[in-house]
């Protein structure tokens, strides 16, 4: 009887310090970034072409924010804020390339003095993974351990190299990083220039949305849309072919939006570029077995400032209070009723005009309040305010009769980030 009951407790000892260790793993993180699409492209968001069964699935078993934000809707100073979890005018990256006259090399100093998600996750043991989309020079510039882009200007460095053949020539350079890191927890960036031009789709996608009264523009970015879906759908099955779904965290964004332009290759206005909705908005999914209850919210608003201090908490990362401005998601859904009244962010110049004052590359800044919305030109002249609620396509300026409205958001938008008119 003794013997059995040695048996029992010690089975129970190795039950419970099983849990445990299941309980304290850290998960993986998979970041999945979309890049120039718009928020509306997916089947699941009811799009009438565009089909996307794997992120549709992702959207089904993750937690799904439909009114999502990225501060700004410019792939350079979007993809550091999602990094570094700060806005464009805190981290220093507001364009794509840098003065005239000035080397590229010069912007690389905000990336290296700036804390970042792979940074911070190597005080973990994470190892980390760069594909796809990177203008900050070298992987190793941003903390990541591994990766595809080597930024050497002189043999083609400028927003991913190397690292931009992931995707369209398949994800076996990030399959092998996750075998080769075995039990150790790690993190992917997976960010390949997709849906983004060059629209060249494989014909079968083509073939498939080629049809008469659609221009071949417009048939090639939904055949890109649903080409980007299919390498999601190549890394979400091999998490679980690897037996790794239970145990990784994959948060999904768009970087910026997209309408294509149907008469040329460009993209449309109150796109890419602009601080309207469809330049801004994006789904932000995140799914993570056991611990995120999947569900769908079309109300809160939530910010790509947000991806950092959630990854870090997920992982056990201590960040100093009120160094980042975004909110932990994970916190609100165990119960904080605090909610986010107000949302903001900021579009600038292309080309960045002083590398270490954000203002001078300033074009508008906007905020959203509850289903307000006000654009704010750098000189604080015609505003504009749209009802997003009943006007989600913002066709209705309202800002001549709603005065105190636009006044009231303008205290915010000032109070958030103040500066000069010149």
């Amino acid at each position: 009887m003794n013997s059995l009951r040695s048996l029992l407790f010690a089975s129970a000892l190795g039950v419970l310090a099983t849990t445990t260790i299941a309980q304290a793993r850290q998960p993986n993180v998979v970041l999945i970034l979309s890049d120039d699409q718009a928020w509306t492209d997916y089947s699941f968001l009811e799009h009438e072409a565009i089909q996307t069964p794997h992120l549709d699935r992702l959207a089904r078993e993750s937690l799904t924010f439909t009114r999502g934000y990225v501060p700004s809707s410019l792939c350079r100073p979007s993809l550091m804020t999602i990094i570094t979890g700060l806005y464009p005018h805190q981290h220093g990256v507001t364009g794509n390339d840098p003065p005239q006259g000035v080397d590229r090399g010069a912007m690389l100093k905000h990336v290296r003095q700036t804390p970042t998600l792979p940074k911070w996750l190597a005080e973990k043991n994470y190892r980390s993974f760069q594909s796809g989309k990177w203008w900050e020079g070298n992987y190793a510039e941003g903390g990541f351990t591994d990766g595809m882009t080597h930024g050497d200007p002189a043999r083609g460095g400028r927003h991913g190299d190397e690292g931009l053949k992931i995707g369209r020539q398949g994800l076996k350079p990030v399959f092998d990083f996750i075998d080769d890191c075995g039990d150790e927890p790690f993190f992917v960036w997976y960010a390949p220039m997709l849906p983004h031009s060059p629209h060249n789709p494989p014909e079968r996608l083509l073939q498939k949305y080629q049809k008469e009264g659609r221009s071949e523009h417009v048939a090639r970015y939904y055949a890109m849309c649903e080409w980007w879906d299919e390498t999601c759908g190549q890394l979400l099955n091999y998490l679980e072919q690897k037996k790794l779904s239970e145990h990784t965290l994959v948060a999904y964004v768009t970087d910026n939006g997209w309408i294509q332009d149907p008469d040329s290759r460009n993209f449309a206005p109150r796109s890419k570029r602009s601080p309207h909705e469809g330049g801004i908005r994006t789904p932000i999914m995140i799914r993570w077995p056991g611990h995120i209850t999947p569900r769908r919210d079309d109300v809160r608003l939530v910010s790509s400032i947000d991806l950092a201090p959630t990854l870090l908490a997920a992982c056990g990362v201590n960040v100093n209070e009120g160094s980042l401005p975004g909110e932990n998601l994970l916190r609100k859904e165990k119960g904080d009723a605090t909610q986010r009244e107000t949302l903001f962010g900021e579009i600038f110049e292309h080309d960045v005009a002083d590398l270490d004052d954000p203002a001078a590359s300033l074009m508008y800044r906007w905020c959203i309040d509850g289903w307000w919305k006000l654009i704010l030109p750098k000189d604080g002249r015609n505003a504009e305010l749209y009802d997003l609620k009943n006007d989600p396509a913002e066709k209705q300026n309202l800002a001549k009769d709603q005065p105190e409205t636009v006044v009231e958001l303008t205290k915010k938008i000032n109070q958030w980030w103040p500066i000069k008119p010149k």
